[in-house]
């Protein structure tokens, strides 16, 4: 994939959690959000679910850029370990690839808020081959 064409991107689901990219290149990527209101769950902290989502992205990012153009990939497995709660200003995610075989990307993410490490993501991603738009 175009590394310059990711970074243009738009993903919608990203955009709805404020999620940014910050820094992207081959085998590594690195995405955040300023928590909010609607990051929280009952108890005032960040929800796990926000957690995930932003892990899995950025798992995306780091393994879209191991692949060929006309290759994607989806994830097929996303491990959370959840290990303080986030609560503090931002959360921000680093994924590197670990491996890349011929059908999947291995991928492993260690999230942070203000540089307390609060949880730890590994995700299996499946390469597949882009859909051809409809005319």
């Amino acid at each position: 994939m175009d590394l310059k064409e990711l970074q243009k991107s738009e993903i919608g689901f990203l955009n709805h959690i404020g999620g940014e990219l910050v820094e992207f290149k081959e085998g590594e990527a690195k995405l955040s959000f300023k928590i909010e209101d609607i990051h929280k769950q009952h108890l005032g902290v960040v929800h796990g679910g926000a957690i995930a989502t932003l892990a899995d992205h950025t798992g995306w990012y780091a393994a879209v850029s191991k692949i060929d153009r006309g290759y994607t990939c989806v994830t097929i497995e996303l491990k959370v370990n959840y290990l303080k709660p986030a609560y503090k200003d931002t959360i921000v995610a680093n994924s590197k690839v670990l491996n890349r075989s011929k059908k999947t990307v291995f991928v492993v993410t260690e999230l942070f808020d203000n540089d307390i490490l609060v949880a730890f993501a590994t995700a299996t991603y499946s390469i597949i081959a882009e859909k051809k738009e409809k005319n």
